[in-house]
């Protein structure tokens, strides 16, 4: 007598098995979009709507450095605004800052895309941590709303030219300089010399037309007149606290109390979705210095700004 199974009883065996095993696949496929979600968003998987985080962290200024070297670069803080508004998704954007300020010109291109975020109808929001002074507050003043923390150091809303005599160093060393220049100002700023009277007037009138520049931007953005700007901005540093009684800041709180914010000015209805986009991560580090971040690294990138033999302009 055959006693083996027929095709059609294997088939009928089999088949609680291969429903295991399907039931097993499909719960790990969720369990990864859902783990992939939520790593992603770090809020309600629920809402597709996003707040995005783009951090400003170190010296201000424009060209092409990595994140997290030490410098927040408009190149690359204006490239994250422009890919946040471009996202239908995101209806709001905070500037997480911890920056002592830097370059006019960089700050007025990163205020610059701010500005045209704001047009598109997505609200900015700033959140300030340790500093966010100079250059710093420049790019902050153009948002729709600004919280820092009580102790946070702000403002220090001014311009400064920075000039190096090495004359004496040089005449002692025997090193002596023939320059030969198609203006008188054109060697202005060269560290074998001091400054003339004349370029000393010129230096002081370019400072003022970047101040006068920081000043409109501030009564603009805090809805401030110029005189009422002008009578706190020479160039000191205010704490969080007296920085909003003087209107320069509009609330307290740390970064997840300006997502709310933002997440509240841009219509999100419940947990919004936070998209970090330049967030500094180990790999970004590694992958970005070329060089695991070393001194001499970051130096060649920034020499045009360190070591520019016109003197530095910052704000």
């Amino acid at each position: 007598m055959n006693s083996d199974p027929s095709p059609q009883s294997k088939k009928h065996n089999l088949m609680p098995y291969v429903l295991v095993v399907l039931a097993l696949i499909a719960v790990i496929m969720v369990s990864i979009a859902v783990i992939s979600f939520s790593l992603g968003a770090g809020g309600d998987l629920r809402n597709s709507e996003k707040v995005a985080v783009i951090y400003v962290q170190g010296t201000i200024l424009s060209g092409n450095v990595p994140t997290g070297l030490g410098y927040a670069t408009s190149e690359e803080i204006s490239e994250n605004i422009r890919r946040a508004v471009a996202d239908s998704g995101v209806k709001a954007i905070v500037l997480r800052i911890n920056s002592s300020g830097g370059s006019p010109a960089a700050a007025q291109e990163i205020a610059g895309e701010i500005e045209k975020a704001r047009a598109k109808g997505v609200p900015v929001v700033v959140s300030m941590g340790d500093l966010a002074t100079s250059a710093a507050y420049y790019i902050s003043a153009s948002t729709d709303y600004i919280i820092a923390n009580p102790s946070t150091n702000t403002g220090s809303i001014g311009v400064v030219w920075v000039f190096q005599n090495k004359s004496a160093s040089y005449e002692e060393e025997g090193i002596e300089h023939y320059i030969a220049k198609s203006g008188e100002l054109k060697d202005m700023g060269s560290n074998w010399r001091g400054l003339t009277d004349e370029e000393k007037e010129y230096a002081d009138a370019v400072v003022m037309e970047s101040y006068e520049d920081f000043i409109t931007e501030v009564s603009e953005g805090r809805n401030m007149s110029r005189s009422e700007v002008k009578e706190i901005a020479d160039g000191r540093i205010y704490t969080g606290a007296r920085a909003k009684e003087l209107g320069l800041v509009d609330g307290f709180g740390n970064l997840y109390d300006a997502i709310d914010k933002a997440a509240e000015l841009g219509g999100i209805e419940g947990e919004p979705k936070v998209e970090y986009m330049n967030r500094v991560s180990l790999s970004r580090l590694l992958l970005g210095s070329g060089s695991g971040g070393s001194n001499e690294t970051v130096g060649q990138f920034v020499s045009y700004f360190e070591e520019s033999p016109y003197g530095r302009v910052l704000a």
